[in-house]
């Protein structure tokens, strides 16, 4: 399983188009192959922070949604809204259990 993790920093002034854009993004990637997780949280005390969180059953899936035509689309939006700060990491997991 491949998990990404992050959040990335945006113009606060641009939160309300961020979050339909991310809304839209998480609807269209949530079709994918191999998707078992996949959400942007708004920050609820700093207006210009988003918090991404992803599950992939494989790098292949992951792969495949860099190349999904939301992705270019998600990313055309992206730029518009004063990204400041980008921090998103992948792990790759070989046990997942509950607590």
């Amino acid at each position: 399983m491949i998990v990404i993790g992050g959040h990335v920093r945006i113009d606060p002034a641009s939160r309300t188009e961020a979050i339909a854009a991310a809304s839209e993004m998480m609807a269209e990637t949530h079709k994918e192959q191999g998707c078992v997780t996949y959400v942007f949280s708004a920050s609820f005390d700093d207006p210009g922070l988003f918090h991404i969180f992803e599950e992939w059953e494989s790098m292949a899936d992951l792969q495949a949604h860099f190349q999904a035509p939301h992705m270019a689309v998600f990313q055309e939006k992206m730029a518009n809204f004063g990204v400041t700060e980008r921090v998103i990491n992948r792990y790759s997991v070989t046990d997942k259990s509950q607590l």
